[in-house]
């Protein structure tokens, strides 16, 4: 079976970082690891991952997005493929559509077809009007595999027009981390939650910054802080679980190993 990483992600894709982590963090997207920790996606989460990809374009938010989709998923099973359904964005939601009905993807409430059987899979109705910083993150995005320099200015620019614009961070972050530039992006993180105290994935980016820094202590912190907000984030648990072994408390590494199983898909 064909595994992709991260970096193939996007790079076939087109699909930010920011957008995947909220898949992988919500449980909708449960990608596998590789020797180094890295994740590894099959075809299927491709499939997912291009329908995210599909409404972020048409501006539908993070946090929508991930709440239609698990709500798909567990609606057709966990291993059900999206064969036979459309998605699409309407103004700001998400709608789906098999043969025979259409429904609000979210909150499963049908609704009226007026649409011709040839409309395109995803597009967005009475989309809203881009704001100058998403006009700067979409910039980033585009940039970020050729001219990750300029990446990095979109990215900020972004950020100074919208301090609580959580994408920008994630992104670039991680760009940073890639660099190893570490210190730069525990404290871009950190402003970050100054503007975003309760996201999740803030907390979780922020830790792995800290532990790849070597600041083991901190970076606990950080992911307790993350399962606090959200007990299900499998990820969280899995890290904490991996250092707290390292530092010989197995105790507590059991406990979170334990919870990443039960977390798993069957």
């Amino acid at each position: 079976m064909t595994l992709y990483t991260m970096r193939e992600v996007q790079a076939l894709l087109g699909i930010p970082r920011s957008v995947a982590a909220r898949l992988i963090a919500d449980g909708v997207v449960t990608p596998s690891r590789g020797a180094r920790r890295e994740y590894l996606f099959t075809f299927q989460d491709m499939v997912m991952l291009r329908t995210a990809n599909s409404l972020h374009e048409a501006q539908i938010p993070s946090r929508s997005i991930s709440r239609a989709l698990s709500r798909l998923k567990a609606s057709r099973g966990q291993e059900a493929p999206l064969t036979g359904v459309r998605i699409r964005a309407i103004g700001n939601e998400v709608a789906t559509r098999d043969a025979v009905r259409q429904w609000q993807a979210e909150s499963g409430q049908l609704l009226m077809d007026f649409e011709p059987e040839e409309a395109a899979a995803v597009h967005s109705i009475h989309q809203a009007p881009a704001t100058e910083a998403s006009a700067w993150f979409q910039a980033g995005c585009e940039l970020e595999a050729a001219a990750p320099d300029e990446a990095e200015q979109a990215y900020r620019r972004a950020l100074s027009l919208d301090g609580g614009y959580l994408e920008p961070y994630l992104n670039l972050g991680c760009m940073l981390c890639d660099a190893g530039h570490f210190g730069e992006a525990i404290a871009l993180y950190r402003c970050g939650l100054a503007h975003l105290p309760r996201e999740p994935l803030m907390h979780f980016n922020l830790a792995v910054a800290l532990e790849d820094d070597g600041l083991q202590a901190e970076a606990l912190a950080s992911y307790a802080h993350c399962i606090e907000l959200a007990p299900e984030f499998a990820d969280a648990h899995f890290n904490a679980a991996r250092l707290y072994e390292s530092m010989g408390d197995d105790m507590r590494a059991i406990r979170h190993f334990n919870a990443y199983r039960r977390l798993q898909p069957p």
